[in-house]
């Protein structure tokens, strides 16, 4: 199935959307932050089972009995019936082992030995909890440069700005999502966010092969013309990619718990968004800089240019 959407008209209040999301996002960065798990602030998390019900308050009012253990969040996983429960604490390093043997044993003087079972336990150090984080940034903007110089050789360098501005807009809007929501932020996460890269430069590439394609079948058209007509043709099969990712990402936040929540739900983000970029950002970004290489307005003729440059 073939569309035929006004896409270069489109494009003009997209660009107005998505540079009013971009913004929030980073305000939200900026301001709130993101929620980062314990593999990048450093901490404890501890993971129990318990055999009878306990709610978070009486959990609360446990753990304040433990000697200097500072601040701390608790968090129900699972289902209700599963009793499941994380505690997060935010210690020294030189604490953590210590802290993790209170909590277990507090927990199991006043509920009994037996209705308590540590499941889990993750410890790091802030310093390397910081040098993670660093390590996570690096990845992304490599892989971002990694792109940038493929798609202009595999292209040409008017092709690859577009699918860069492109894959930032995918992941600031995620990352700004996270921070809306104050989801946990982990390595789990930035796997994610490297799998939307992927994700959207994958359907990118479709959509400039039949630009470049269509560039040479019809010399004559104009630039804008030639980009709605490509997006078109291939937006059916954008569309249909992005459902299928969209269906079991969906599935996959719906039934599960914990990290694998997290990662799906930036998935689902990115899915989104990644469908509207690579339609409403990446190639408009092309024909603004192919007109400035030009000099001449948008919907100026091929065959003009040629003749002007006779």
């Amino acid at each position: 199935m073939t569309f035929n959407l006004p896409i270069t008209r489109w494009q003009y209040y997209y660009a107005v959307i998505g540079a009013l999301l971009i913004g929030f996002s980073l305000f939200l960065l900026m301001t709130r932050g993101l929620n980062f798990e314990t593999d990048f602030k450093g901490g404890l998390k501890l993971q129990y089972m318990f055999s009878k019900d306990i709610t978070e308050g009486q959990l609360r009012e446990i753990l304040g009995t433990v000697t200097n253990i500072g601040s701390f969040s608790i968090q129900r996983i699972g289902e209700t019936s599963e009793k499941r429960y994380v505690i997060k604490t935010e210690l020294p390093e030189i604490e953590q082992g210590i802290y993790s043997e209170n909590i277990t044993k507090t927990l199991a003087d006043q509920l009994g030995k037996e209705e308590v079972v540590l499941e889990k336990a993750d410890s790091v150090g802030p310093k390397a909890g910081k040098e993670l984080r660093r390590k996570g940034q690096l990845a992304v903007i490599v892989s971002w440069l990694l792109m940038l110089i493929y798609i202009g050789w595999r292209f040409d360098f008017f092709f690859a700005p577009g699918a860069i501005i492109a894959l930032i807009h995918d992941v600031i809007i995620t990352l700004g999502a996270f921070s809306l929501w104050q989801v946990d932020f982990s390595l789990t996460s930035v796997a994610a966010l490297l799998t939307i890269i992927g994700y959207s430069i994958n359907d990118t590439i479709v959509v400039y092969d039949r630009i470049r394609e269509n560039l040479q079948k019809y010399p004559e058209r104009s630039t804008g013309d030639i980009i709605s007509t490509s997006v078109n043709e291939t937006l059916s099969r954008t569309i249909i990619t992005s459902l299928t990712v969209l269906f079991v990402v969906v599935v996959l936040f719906v039934v599960s718990e914990g990290e694998i929540k997290n990662f799906a739900f930036a998935m689902i983000v990115g899915a989104v968004f990644g469908m509207l970029s690579t339609i409403f950002v990446a190639s408009p970004v092309y024909q603004i800089l192919k007109k400035i290489s030009l000099g001449t307005p948008f919907e100026k003729k091929s065959k003009m240019i040629k003749g002007k440059r006779r």
